[in-house]
């Protein structure tokens, strides 16, 4: 799970980046992308656990 924890920790790191008032057209867009990859893996992390804790339950 640390994995995830490291994603949701850059993608708040994107965000705090995005929020600076001197950023670029382009790096915003960069960042933004980014970001919202990130957010899907740890999403994507999210189903899986619940799959296998499902899966665990359902065996007992």
């Amino acid at each position: 799970m640390q994995d995830f924890e490291k994603k949701i920790e850059e993608a708040k790191k994107l965000l705090e980046k995005l929020n600076d008032p001197e950023i670029t057209l382009y790096d915003a867009m960069e960042y933004y992308k980014k970001g919202v990859k990130l957010l899907k893996e740890a999403s994507e992390m999210i189903e899986k656990a619940k799959l296998e804790f499902e899966e665990i339950k359902g065996n007992h």
